[in-house]
């Protein structure tokens, strides 16, 4: 009898991984939300978009460290095993979130002070390199039987919920706080906040219990030698896996972290209407990311996310041309519950896809190495990419073209990934 089946994971054990997760993206994802003001408080050079695009490099910059710290915890999660490296992971994030949080302005230690941000970011590029592997595979691991697209799913559910948090954040410190404020101190308030990851997180994840797949594989010198022996031989695995997750880490950094920033510089919206206009297409993305989760425990993976990205690949023009068209909160409102549909069938199915396609042993390192280089290249400077294309093509529907891009390549890693629904896992 297989050992998995036979156990039912207890609900706090998934919310242990779900929170924790959560915890550990807000950090991560405040940055860029908050990247106009930064601008003001570490990037002063007299232009306003040349202070904004150094923000936005800097918020990329943490993409630098992904691959690193994703190789790093995946191997150390393949070898000591899951729960201790979601620990050490919050260890390691916590300390970045504290050091962006007290760091001087550049008004008061000039130069460090975007030197201390920028290893900061690391820092936090580094942690985070590990959680969406180690998470993904922790909660598929634990699910019963026909329903690892559910179990999965939650990882995204937990980002979702950190973008949310994040949001309401946002819109609190952005209405209560004046600009002057804001751009004085207030900025430093969601981090602060965000330092709640430490004794939160250490505490949630202290309870998670070991999975039965990693305690059944095999681990150590073995694991060395099946990794190796995947990097050599097993290349289409990683190549597959590294274009899905290009097209769908474009389309969350542009609309779920970018967008907030779109709206304050090409909407004439306040920063605070922007947070407000992405509240609701954030509830339903929340809701419907498990529903399609369990959706593909029926239907496959491979389907929900094909047409998912053409989807996105048909309506991300046209809803840009009606953001420029409308220019309101309104608008910016109907524009992010509609993209936010569509990126739930991405959400609901991409984790447990993509972790399928490695044996157990190797599984976070796999995951990990594919996953973290294609988030580097495509997704961490996305914000930077489209605020670049919006001056150098001169029209504020620039981002449509890098996320239509991102469809295609996300079409083209689905097409090569293998349907693995119902099949137990290796």
């Amino acid at each position: 009898m297989n050992l998995r089946q036979t156990i039912r994971p207890a609900p706090k054990q998934i919310a242990a991984a779900v929170v924790g997760n959560a915890l550990e993206w807000y950090d991560f994802v405040v940055y860029g939300f908050f990247a106009s003001v930064l601008a003001q408080a570490f990037f002063p050079s007299g232009d306003d978009t040349a202070a904004l695009l150094l923000a936005l490099a800097t918020f990329g910059a943490g993409f630098c460290t992904r691959p690193l710290g994703g190789l790093f915890f995946g191997f150390y999660a393949d070898c000591k095993g899951r729960k201790a490296a979601l620990q050490l992971i919050m260890f390691v994030m916590t300390t970045a979130v504290a050091v962006i949080a007290f760091a001087p302005t550049y008004a008061a230690i000039g130069v460090y002070a975007p030197m201390l941000v920028v290893i900061g970011r690391l820092l936090q590029g580094f942690a985070t390199g590990g959680e969406f592997a180690s998470s993904t595979a922790y909660l598929i691991e634990v699910a019963p039987a026909g329903r690892r697209g559910f179990y999965g799913s939650l990882q995204m559910v937990g980002q979702g919920l950190s973008i949310l948090l994040g949001t309401f954040v946002g819109i609190i410190v952005a209405t209560i706080f004046s600009a002057e404020a804001l751009n004085d101190w207030a900025w430093r308030l969601p981090f602060v906040a965000g330092l709640l990851i430490g004794p939160v997180g250490v505490y949630v994840r202290r309870h998670l219990d070991e999975t039965p797949a990693f305690e059944a594989s095999t681990r150590n010198s073995a694991a060395i030698a099946a990794f190796l022996d995947l990097v050599r031989r097993q290349g289409d695995r990683l190549l597959a896996c590294f274009a899905a997750t290009a097209g769908a880490t474009i389309s969350f950094y542009v609309i779920l972290v970018y967008m907030p920033t779109y709206g304050k510089t090409e909407m004439g919206l306040s920063l605070a209407q922007s947070f407000i206009a992405q509240a609701p297409g954030l509830l339903l993305l929340i809701a419907l990311t498990p529903l399609l989760g369990a959706f593909s425990d029926k239907l496959g993976r491979r389907p929900l996310l094909l047409a998912s990205n053409v989807l996105l690949f048909i309506c991300v023009y046209p809803l840009f041309v009606f953001l420029q068209a409308e220019r309101s909160l309104l608008a910016l409102a109907v524009a992010q519950t509609f993209f936010c549909v569509i990126l739930s069938g991405l959400f609901g199915a991409m984790s447990t896809a993509l972790a399928e396609q490695f044996p157990t042993h190797v599984r976070t390192s796999g995951l990990a190495i594919a996953y973290n280089i294609a988030v580097m290249m495509f997704g961490g400077f996305a914000p930077f990419i489209v605020a670049w294309l919006i001056g150098f093509l001169a029209t504020p529907v620039a981002p449509a073209f890098y996320l239509m891009f991102g469809a295609v390549v996300g079409l083209i890693g689905v097409a090569g990934l293998r349907e693995r629904r119902g099949e137990r896992l290796d």
